[in-house]
């Protein structure tokens, strides 16, 4: 039993899961979608960067604008800036925040600016991130995404030793009477701690497939976006993450700690923690952060809004984006459901409704977008059904960890190297999860003026689970060494209609496994066509195929398929279709 057994036991009463969660963040998704958050048509006004405190030179940077704003506000620098702030360094240049920053076109040495209609272009020299907050005096006390001052490395520590020992008595008053091995689960004490970290032994617990695969990294997430919030880098926070797993694995209950909690939690949490992360601050990032924005980032990243509500202007800083190039939609549909099992001759047909939400955030292409951070490409993917056994269809999240950008010739853009992931898929009547590292590329490539195929390939190993068998005590699914692959095509045709196709594979082995028995098999093949109708608006058809073979010494073999038919409008934040354009004009 871990620590998201407890998690789960607090919201029972209302939805008996953490699902719930999972759709609270579809649903401000969507009303974050419909509200133009992540928007991509506004006013962009273009600027050459001049960085004055190095000899690196001037470089583009984008600024985006609401439209609603008519013109840029203008007025002197007090004198007294450039002792206040160490960033002026030179007696005269031009600062430009966005109006979200309440601050306007400043010019030291005293001489008026015109003013800047909206969608024009000008030519001004910056001399510092755009993301630095200038209202705070004391810019020691307040964090700093660029140079990293201000970040605490002792904050997270303590929040979360405090949101386990609060887990840990919130699960004694709640589940007093919880037995395993004829101890109380959740009275744990030092003893005890002490036995698991000398002598473990550490083994794969029987939990049931949701709570593992998809509340322990959830509960990680939780962990990864504690350090993040805190101006911690990925890295540094996937530290922070492993060892919150293990401390609740070691200190949290009185059970054997678990190897495949600590790498639901520990791993995968930081695959699926720093895209909520990322999703949260982009929200915040595009438009002035008031309330809405605030409740929306919190229901993405709680632990975002948390220290963000706590420590106010510590680390009130927006974590700076880059302005990645970035494709989001949010579909709802009516889905037809067939299902066959060859092993044991059985039907089902099942009439219900989708919604889902996917982001692609750092699509290859963009002139000057860097890949320097993990995660500055991701793929993240959320799909609910009207199930109400097994009402969250899919969770999956993919980024590129360690890479660099690539292109070959004039019309070829792309990235490769290293990515993680983190993948939750639960159709019906069969399951399969995975947290895994593999190589592969990403890219685009223009096949004429306005067609783009954009593809993704990966093929690599982890650790996963799968099954719909009747396994030993609770568990009706095994784990093992996992290899799988992935194959991604977008066909985009203009403005007009996109074509899609996606092919997912997983073997589950039977190593590293306490019932290295057998092993499964797992192929999922969706097809989609997507027709603009009007604006940022569409209709589309979309098939799922989902199969599963398992190969077991003292089972049938087994044999299962699984197909969804669904009508969905979507709502898309690019007209055309995300394709990133770096050709020049004609």
């Amino acid at each position: 039993m871990g620590a998201a057994d407890t998690l789960n036991s607090l919201i029972k009463s209302a939805a008996g899961t953490c699902k719930p969660i999972l759709g609270m963040l579809l649903g401000i998704m969507m009303i974050s979608a419909s509200n133009g958050s992540f928007a991509q048509d506004r006013t962009l006004i273009s600027f050459p960067i001049q960085d004055l405190s190095s000899d690196r030179g001037i470089s583009e940077e984008k600024i985006t604008r609401p439209k609603e704003v008519s013109d840029a506000k203008i007025e002197k620098t007090p004198a007294n800036r450039m002792e206040k702030y160490p960033y002026f360094q030179r007696p005269a240049h031009y600062t430009l925040l966005t109006p979200r920053q309440q601050c306007a076109l400043q010019d030291v040495a005293g001489g008026e600016l015109p003013q800047i209609p909206s969608g024009k272009s000008a030519n001004l020299f910056f001399s510092q991130d755009l993301s630095l907050n200038f209202n705070t005096p004391d810019r020691k006390q307040v964090l700093d995404w660029r140079t990293g001052s201000g970040k605490s490395y002792l904050i997270p520590a303590l929040e979360i030793s405090g949101f386990i020992l609060a887990l840990n008595g919130i699960a004694r008053l709640t589940n007093p009477d919880v037995t395993e091995d004829g101890k109380k689960v959740y009275s744990s004490n030092f003893s005890s701690s002490w036995d698991h970290l000398v002598h473990g032994p550490w083994v794969i617990d029987t939990d049931g497939f949701g709570v593992n695969q998809l509340n322990h990294s959830y509960q990680g997430a939780i962990y990864q976006n504690l350090a993040r919030s805190t101006g911690l880098g990925f890295w540094e926070s996937a530290g922070y993450t492993f060892m919150g797993s293990f401390l609740w694995e070691i200190g949290g209950e009185t059970t054997k700690p678990s190897i495949n909690d600590q790498i639901a939690s520990g791993i995968a949490g930081n695959f699926l923690g720093e895209p909520l992360f990322r999703m949260a601050s982009l929200l915040l990032e595009h438009g002035d952060p008031g309330f809405w924005r605030e409740l929306g980032a919190a229901l993405i990243s709680p632990p975002t809004g948390f220290n963000r509500l706590v420590f106010g202007d510590r680390f009130g800083v927006i974590f700076p984006s880059h302005d990645p190039p970035i494709f989001w939609r949010v579909r709802l549909g009516a889905t037809r459901t067939d299902y066959t099992s060859g092993g044991n001759p059985e039907s089902f047909e099942h009439n219900g409704a989708t919604a889902d939400f996917s982001m692609t955030y750092g699509l290859p292409g963009k002139p000057g977008y860097p890949y320097n951070r993990p995660f500055d490409y991701f793929q993240f993917e959320l799909t609910t059904v009207s199930n109400g056994d097994n009402s969250l269809e899919n969770l999956m999240s993919r980024g590129l960890l360690l890479g660099k950008a690539y292109e070959v010739g004039e019309s070829f853009r792309g990235i490769w190297g290293l990515y993680g992931s983190y993948d939750y898929i639960s159709p019906r009547f069969f399951r399969v999860s995975s947290t895994a590292l593999s190589f592969g590329t990403t890219g685009q490539w223009w096949l004429s003026r306005s067609a783009a195929l954009q593809s993704s390939a990966l093929v690599g190993m982890g650790y996963g689970a799968a099954g719909n068998i009747s396994g030993e005590g609770q568990r009706d699914y095994h784990y093992g060494a996992t290899g799988q692959g992935l194959l991604a095509l977008r066909l985009i045709l203009g403005d007009v209609a996109m074509l899609e196709a996606t092919l997912r594979e997983y073997y589950i082995s039977d190593l590293a496994s306490t019932t290295p028995r057998g092993s499964e098999i797992i192929g999922r093949l969706n097809l989609g066509l997507t027709f603009r109708i009007y604006g940022h608006h569409a209709i589309g058809v979309q098939y799922l195929l989902s199969a599963r073979d398992g190969d077991y010494v003292d089972l049938p073999n087994q044999h299962q398929r699984m197909g969804t038919f669904t009508l969905v409008y979507t709502l898309l934040s690019d007209t055309r279709f995300g394709a990133v354009e770096w050709r020049k004009s004609r």
